[in-house]
């Protein structure tokens, strides 16, 4: 056993004394994309779990009358989510708010804990724990669609480490406290980007300071001298009314286009090295505005030896072929990527300009893209979509007015992988009973 006062127990000996604590998603039949509605219950798919406590990603409803009816397939908070086909080996945890339920989607099981016996986020992180992995995908199947096979009682069959239930909580609340700091982070990025947004939508979109000047005003929280770069007037354009002065044209006229490659995969001497190597992958599921680690690396040989670039930090990067065609994000550093993707390299010194207009423009660059099955971006797509292109001097003043939020970004972003490696290194110890928690303690 782990230490003193530990047991095993079965997720059976662990799920409430009600009826359904343990149970699967309704069947496909009942829980059709058609079922779903704009607004209502809340559905938890697998796409929703992410790597912290978090539901992530895009959420489907239901409408109550169907979710009154689907009986044990409704979750409350602090009850266990797995999927049971698909995304496998995942866990994820319903969250405390003022949501009232949540559906499950038919690919995923529940479970409701015996709080007398166990601390669900406890159970949440042994689950997250390589042995909890384990324990998940034991009766898995990849054949076809990942699934595991009989999940219900493939779950109820789990043994877990436990210790008392003093430790678990204070256990979890030290790894809860680690994901809290990187939740936190998270959505002072989202605010912090949204800042830059709305003031490129500002200057590039809704033209506000060149409205106020042909209105007589001057332009709102503007120094005189970044007033003096806009015009008091508009002109008539391939993209409509543009402030006068300002053109339109191929976005390469103020981006260089980069391009990727892959080193061989059967030359062990190209990979693992200190170089990291972004795939369509890792731009696509980045999620946040700066890429800062990659799902793998290469060595500086794989570099020379292939057609693989290195891509400068504050690149904006796009998924150019494949379902998640259009994706994008800027490199937090330099880094090599593979041919799945494009590169934007600012030519006149305004990354940040060029990442929020690649961010506007990028639904109509993808609807003029091209291929038999997926969208497809070429080197023909950028220079025959038309885009905004303002002067030099607007650019690298929208430049210095939105540094700062980025910088504080990509701060946030690499505090957050620290805290998510020591996440990930403490939860075996702990869940071992390998590190003692007393005296681990992080503020939230």
């Amino acid at each position: 056993m782990a230490g003193n006062g530990w047991t095993l127990k079965s997720i059976e000996e662990l799920k409430a004394p009600t009826n359904g604590a343990i149970a699967i998603g309704p069947f496909g039949s009942r829980m059709k994309s058609d079922c779903y509605v704009p607004s209502g219950v809340q559905v938890i798919r697998g796409t929703n779990i992410s790597d912290t406590r978090i539901l992530v990603g895009e959420m489907v409803c239901i409408t109550p009358k169907l979710a009154d009816q689907l009986g044990n397939a409704i979750v409350h908070a602090d009850d266990l989510v797995f999927p049971h086909r698909g995304s496998i080996g995942l866990v994820g945890i319903v969250p405390r708010n003022n949501v009232e339920r949540y559906a499950l989607s038919s690919s995923l099981m529940k479970l409701t804990c015996d709080r007398k016996l166990v601390e669900p986020l406890f159970l949440f992180y042994f689950f997250r724990s390589d042995n909890g992995r384990h324990e998940l995908l034991k009766n898995a199947s990849t054949v076809g669609t990942p699934g595991i096979g009989q999940p219900l009682s493939s779950l109820r069959s789990i043994k877990v480490p436990l210790p008392p239930l003093a430790e678990q909580k204070a256990i979890a609340a030290v790894l809860g406290a680690l994901d809290d700091k990187i939740e936190m982070n998270r959505r002072m990025n989202a605010t912090l980007e949204a800042m830059a947004r709305v003031l490129f939508q500002s200057w590039f979109v809704d033209f506000d300071p060149v409205r106020a000047k042909l209105d007589g005003r001057p332009p709102a929280a503007l120094d005189p001298g970044t007033a003096a770069l806009f015009p008091a007037s508009f002109q008539d354009s391939s993209l409509g009314h543009i402030p006068n002065g300002w053109e339109t044209g191929s976005i390469l006229r103020q981006a260089d286009l980069l391009s990727g490659g892959t080193p061989k995969t059967d030359v062990p001497a190209y990979w693992n090295g200190d170089v990291p190597w972004a795939s369509a992958k890792d731009v696509s599921q980045c999620g946040e505005a700066f890429l800062v680690s990659t799902e793998r690396t290469i060595t500086k040989q794989g570099v020379e030896e292939s057609s693989t670039k290195i891509i400068p930090a504050n690149a904006t990067v796009v998924v150019a072929r494949g379902a998640t065609t259009g994706r994008l994000t800027m490199f937090g550093h330099a880094m090599a990527m593979n041919q799945t993707c494009y590169g934007l390299r600012s030519k006149v010194g305004a990354p940040f300009a060029l990442y929020c207009n690649a961010r506007h423009f990028i639904e109509r660059l993808v609807q003029g893209g091209h291929g038999s099955i997926f969208d497809t971006i070429t080197t023909s797509t950028f220079e025959a979509t038309d885009v905004l292109l303002a002067p030099k001097e607007v650019l690298l003043a929208f430049d210095k007015q939105v540094t700062p939020l980025f910088l504080q970004v990509h701060a946030n972003l690499h505090q957050s992988r620290t805290l998510a490696t020591l996440r990930d290194m403490l939860l075996p110890k702990l869940l071992s009973g390998e590190l003692n928690v007393e005296g681990l303690r992080f503020a939230s």
